[in-house]
């Protein structure tokens, strides 16, 4: 029988013309699922006349490290074989060392190499001596190959997991790459392939656990990190140089670590797995067994902690020994998760199936199980598409061993979970297939700074969009649209620093064209194409920059504008915008925000007064416009360092720059004798005209809302006068909401008649978010749909649901139909959809030439005759 395995075992070779030596390989040979073969041109050379002239023996025994389990001693073997053959020197060690290990049987798992009568010449001990800490990377090996491993499966068993528990996976799934560019790709990945093992699953979604929540964050770790220790470890295996004891630390610390997260997680939800067995008898049982063979928590941490304090002293052979003990306590818990897991689930109906039952010892005999009803009908459970894969395995496994009795069960599933079982790379590779070939996994992903936007999202949206509208309307505004790319020379030279954000198009057709970057310069070439000489307008549509994705900063996204353009009262529409802007923010409700405000013509005179050249205003303007994201000195550096101040100027831009107040009060200080401000005339023109501005603010009602702020530059090139941003308050880092100004000369860069004019942006993205995050603060779920009634038809006829449906639709009747012979299936829509009334209709309804009418909220059913249906349901909805 040992021969016939023999045949089958895959045959490596080492210490040819350009071999190497992977993880994989190496794992083979250390379990005895492959022979190893010397190269001929390798043995050539080690049988080469210089190998007979080595020194004499002296009668050194080959070194064996003491600390090492028997796997982990013969990877560091093959480790220290391979680099033998690598070396310059002859020498049959290698030889000795092959038929060591081509000895070992895969059953012989346990037992440790025989070469301690291996005598050593002085050269051969003095090259064992020096590759010696070369061939713990042999343990990294291990390591690699069984932590990769374990990062498909823990994957596996967490869905399974998921289901058992009936867990919430929302957290685990918003872990989807939402193109902010923020999001880790490794958590991404996991949360990919969640999504494609649950698919289709009807159990998960109800209960919220913590150990569920972290799947992504925690498994995406030990993903990232197994990557890292693959590319570290193949490297030293095929690399001439000699490792050390701290390299194997560098690389396995951080491993240690990522396993240790994972054992807790995975131990959490186990322990949850086992609360929710609904068998008491089958229960205590497995809490018996798990309570005495799985390891607990702090179990779990002493070995963490023996890892750290092994590597600290530099004990590195205990070291690596230790991390792989805690792999594989580890792979034991998740083993243990996965048996819970499957128990929760299918233990009960599938002994039953067995033709036995599990009483309250773990034993199993036929008849019904204790605790349940007899010859009560079994619902019908709808597993993911994935797990229920990962269901039947367990099952094939398990396949005639109900009988033996729940010790057995988890006997058998610990071993068909060890990476050295022989079925495991079966089990692997199936896993492998159910995440990489389902059709969801090759779902496309989003470019990076863009999103989608969940009916929830939409809600919040089109609530917005209507607020700022209304309020837009309310101000004599009119709608307009413009395309979404303009002529590229319409959009440059009008947005200072800022142009290289710009997306330029592919030429198609001798047109060069550019994505706009904001709805201001669509607007000014409007108007100056159009000839207007005064014009109202709003406008709601998305732009486009080439930025870096960040929190709260897009690459597509909308903005809400509304422009002023014409010849008016001085400061006139000034006022109205910056009054349009406090009406937006404190209808929409996001909390507590500033409007910082500036004059540009101030901003102008302050950089003359303090001598900067007029040609370098705009760039010097950029700097200061970054005020509210870095201190002083760093701007102050870049104005010195990059853009060719003076420290004496950038020192005193930044005495200016740190005005800030009040605005009547403010405006006042710079008004009085001796200001600076007062001898320069662009100065004095926009301290004029910032005292026309704050007084109308002020009766109005609204000036508490604005702060005169000097360090508010803005920095596009098309501003003249007025300039504001509006910023939030609250905790949340939003940055500016809203900003907007004057720019009088933009629309005549166009050719046409200068028009003067004045306008205001929202930053919708950013108010979304504060909305969202606002209404999750206060646990209010928006709902999706205006649907006032569910038609619910108990049956499956879809010709009385339409007749019935088209009465209230043709009524005006915001109505939604379901047919389903459950009642509670109705029910649990409605309250799912948040819909107020129901129209149930049954067999029994319609023979009497009724409905029920049913208000959800209030648990209350009337019976309506029929014919009066839409004239009793249109007085409920308007009382």
């Amino acid at each position: 029988m040992a021969s016939d395995k023999a045949s089958e075992l895959s045959v490596i070779t080492l210490g040819g013309k350009g071999s190497s030596l992977s993880s994989s390989s190496l794992y083979a040979i250390a379990t005895g699922f492959a022979s190893l073969r010397l190269d001929s041109s390798a043995l050539d050379r080690l049988s080469s006349p210089s190998s007979n002239q080595a020194s004499p023996p002296v009668h050194s025994q080959f070194p064996i490290p003491k600390t090492l389990a028997p796997l982990e001693l013969r990877a560091f073997l093959t480790v220290l074989l391979y680099k033998l053959l690598r070396s310059d020197h002859s020498t049959l060690l290698p030889i000795r060392i092959s038929e060591a290990l081509n000895k070992f049987k895969n059953s012989q798992l346990d037992e440790t190499l025989e070469l301690g009568s291996i005598e050593l010449s002085k050269e051969e001990a003095s090259l064992v001596e020096k590759l010696y800490p070369s061939g713990l990377f042999g343990v990294c090996a291990v390591l690699d190959h069984e932590s990769a491993a374990l990062s498909a499966v823990s994957d596996a068993v967490a869905a399974l997991s998921c289901e058992a528990i009936k867990a919430d996976v929302a957290a685990v799934f918003n872990s989807m790459d939402s193109g902010d560019g923020f999001s880790a790709k490794e958590e991404v990945g996991v949360a990919s392939d969640m999504k494609v093992l649950l698919n289709g699953s009807k159990l998960v979604g109800k209960v919220e656990i913590d150990s569920v929540s972290k799947i992504a964050k925690v498994h995406g770790s030990l993903r990232e990190i197994v990557k890292l220790v693959h590319s570290k470890t193949r490297i030293e295996l095929n690399s001439k140089d000699l490792g050390s004891g701290s390299d194997v630390g560098t690389v396995l610390y951080p491993l240690a670590a990522a396993i240790n997260e994972l054992g807790e997680c995975s131990l959490s939800r186990a322990k949850a797995n086992l609360d929710s067995i609904s068998n008491q008898g089958l229960r205590s049982s497995l809490v018996g067994l798990f309570e005495g063979k799985c390891a607990s928590v702090e179990r779990l941490r002493n070995g963490f902690k023996l890892v750290l304090e092994l590597g600290f002293e530099k004990e590195y052979e205990k070291f690596v020994h230790q991390v792989n003990v805690l792999l594989g306590m580890v792979w034991k818990i998740v083993a243990w998760e996965a048996m819970t897991g499957f128990i929760a689930l299918e233990g009960v109906e599938w002994s039953e199936k067995s033709g036995s039952s599990v009483g309250v010892n773990g034993g199993v005999g036929g008849g019904n199980v204790k605790g349940d009803k007899k010859g009560e009908k079994k619902k019908k459970v709808l597993l993911g598409k994935g797990t229920s894969v990962i269901v039947q395995l367990i099952k094939d496994r398990l396949q005639g061993k109900a009988g033996d009795g729940i010790e057995k069960w988890v006997e058998d599933l610990l071993l068909f979970l060890d990476p050295k079982d022989r079925e495991f790379d079966s089990l692997l590779k199936k896993l492998k297939e159910i995440v990489e070939t389902n059709e969801s996994r090759r779902l496309p992903k989003l470019p990076k700074g863009t999103r989608d936007f969940a009916k929830e999202q939409m809600t919040i949206r089109k609530r917005a969009f209507s607020i700022i509208e209304d309020v837009f309307e309310r101000h004599g505004a009119t709608a307009l649209d413009t395309p979404a790319f303009e002529l590229r020379e319409t959009l440059m030279g009008k947005y200072g620093e800022d142009s290289k954000l710009v997306y330029d198009l592919a030429d198609q057709g001798g047109e060069l064209c550019s994505l706009r970057y904001d709805l201001t310069v669509p607007f000014a070439r409007y108007v100056a194409m159009n000839g207007l000489t005064s014009f109202k307008r709003y406008q709601i549509a998305k732009v486009y920059r080439r930025d870096n994705p960040s929190k709260g900063r897009y690459r597509e996204f909308y903005q809400c504008d509304l422009d002023i353009a014409g010849q008016y009262e001085k400061m006139g529409p000034d006022f109205e915008i910056v009054k349009i802007l406090t009406e937006l923010l404190d209808e929409l409700q996001i909390g507590d925000y500033e409007i910082k405000l500036n004059h540009r013509k101030l901003l102008d005179g302050m950089l003359d007064i303090c001598g900067v050249p007029p040609e370098k205003f705009r760039t010097i303007c950029s700097s200061i416009d970054k005020l509210d994201k870095q201190p002083f000195e760093q701007i102050k550096k870049e104005m010195v360092e990059e853009k060719g101040l003076s420290v004496e100027t950038a020192d005193e831009i930044g005495t200016f720059v740190k005005e800030r107040g009040q605005p009547l009060e403010l405006l006042s200080k710079l008004k009085q004798q001796g200001s600076k401000f007062l001898g320069h005339n662009g100065s004095v023109d926009a301290l004029n005209d910032l005292e026309i501005l704050f007084k109308a603010l002020e009766v109005s009602k609204c000036i508490d809302k604005v702060v005169f702020d000097l360090s508010l530059a803005r920095g596009l090139d098309y501003y003249t006068g007025v300039i504001f941003e509006a910023v939030f308050k609250g905790g949340a880092q939003v940055g500016s909401i809203a900003a907007g100004g004057r720019y009088d000369n933009l629309i005549g860069m166009f050719g046409a008649k200068q028009v003067p004019a004045v306008g205001v942006s929202l930053g919708i993205e950013r108010v979304f978010a504060l909305m969202e995050q606002l209404q999750k603060d206060q646990s209010q779920a928006p709902r999706a749909t205006k649907t006032e009634v569910l038609v619910s038809i108990l049956g499956d006829d879809l010709t009385q649901a339409a007749e019935l449906v088209s009465e209230l639709w043709n009524a005006k009747v915001k109505a939604e139909y379901f047919v389903n012979k459950r009642v509670m299936k109705h029910i649990d829509r409605a309250r799912e959809s948040r819909i107020p009334w129901m129209v149930i209709v049954g067999e029994r309804e319609m023979n009497e030439g009724i409905v029920i009418l049913k208000d959800i909220e209030a648990a209350k059913e009337d019976k309506i005759p029929r014919s009066r249906l839409v004239e009793e349901l249109k007085s409920r909805l308007n009382p």
